[in-house]
C-alpha cells in the first residue's frame, strides 16, 4: 500500500505572551492510500494541530512532513471538513456545493455537472433547490462532504464533523459518509474525541497521549462484519475488545 503521507519526529510549539507551550513532541506516523484514519487523544493534546499541519496552515519546527507527488504537485489535493457544515444560509445547497469550485476558480461546466451526480447519487438531488435552514443536520452535513468532494481532493481532513449533531443521526451520517469516501475511493483522516465512532470507522487509529503528544500507538482495526456501516461494525464480534483496549490505552497514560 503507497504512503500518502508521514510525519518523522514532529515537534511543534505555540507561542503567547504568558510563555512557550509544546502541543507536538517527536510525532512520528504514517497515512496510506485509500485508507479511512483516524486521531484519538485527550482533548487539547493537538489533533487539530496535526490537521492544520497536514493542510498547510501552520509549519512543523522540527522534523519532517512529507507528502506523496500526488498530494504535493496539487494545491487542491486536500479537502477540509470541519465540525459545523459552514453552509451559507442565503445559497441554495446547490449554489453551496459549488462554492470550493467557485474559491479554487474550477466553476466549469465539467465540475458543475459532477456536482449534479453527486447530489443526485447521494441523495440531496429533490433538495439541490432548497436552502439550508430546509434540511436536516445530516443532510447539511452530507451537503458539506459534497461541497468537498467536487473539488476532487485526493485527502480528506475530517474535525469532528459529526459532534454537532444527536446520537441518532450522527450513527447514520458518519456510517453514510465513509461509506460514500470509500465509494470515492478516496483517503480520509477524522479527528474525533468518540472512541467507538473512531473504532467503528477506522483502517488504523492513532493514539495520542496528552499534552504535549507523543503517539502511544497506531492501532490497525479488523473488524469482521456482517453487513456494511457503522451498525454492522459496533456488532461485530471483535469491536468491544478494539473499544476496551482504546480506552485502556488512553485511561491509563492519562492516569
Amino acid at each position: 500500500m503507497n504512503t500518502l503521507l508521514s510525519f518523522q519526529d514532529v515537534q511543534y510549539h505555540y507561542h503567547t505572551i504568558s510563555g512557550e507551550t509544546q502541543a507536538l513532541k517527536n510525532i512520528s506516523f504514517t497515512v496510506h492510500e485509500g485508507e479511512f484514519f483516524s486521531i484519538v487523544g485527550p482533548s487539547g493534546c493537538g489533533k487539530t494541530t496535526l490537521l492544520s499541519m497536514i493542510a498547510g496552515l501552520i509549519k512543523p519546527q522540527s522534523g519532517e512532513l512529507h507528502f506523496a507527488d500526488t498530494l504535493k504537485n496539487n494545491p487542491s489535493g486536500i479537502g477540509y471538513m470541519l465540525q459545523h457544515d459552514q453552509l451559507f444560509e442565503w445559497r441554495t445547497i446547490y449554489k453551496n456545493v459549488l462554492l470550493g469550485l467557485e474559491l479554487r476558480h474550477k466553476n466549469t461546466k465539467e465540475r458543475r455537472e459532477a456536482a449534479k451526480e453527486l447530489l443526485r447519487q447521494y441523495g440531496l438531488e429533490p433538495f439541490q433547490n432548497s436552502y439550508p435552514n430546509e434540511l436536516s443536520g445530516g443532510m447539511r452535513q452530507r451537503a458539506a462532504l459534497i461541497r468537498t468532494l467536487v473539488c476532487d481532493p485526493e485527502l480528506l481532513l475530517l474535525d469532528e464533523p459529526f459532534s454537532a449533531l444527536d446520537y441518532q443521526t450522527r450513527l447514520t451520517v458518519s456510517s453514510d459518509i465513509v461509506d460514500i469516501i470509500k465509494q470515492e475511493k478516496k483517503t480520509a483522516i477524522l479527528v474525533t474525541h468518540d472512541l467507538s465512532e473512531a473504532v467503528a470507522l477506522s483502517d488504523r487509529i492513532l493514539v495520542l497521549s496528552a499534552r504535549p503528544a507523543t503517539v502511544l500507538r497506531v492501532m490497525d482495526i479488523h473488524l469482521t462484519k456482517q453487513g456494511t456501516g457503522a451498525a454492522a461494525a459496533r456488532k461485530a464480534p471483535e469491536f468491544s475488545a478494539y473499544f476496551n483496549e482504546l480506552w485502556e490505552e488512553l485511561h491509563g497514560k492519562e492516569q
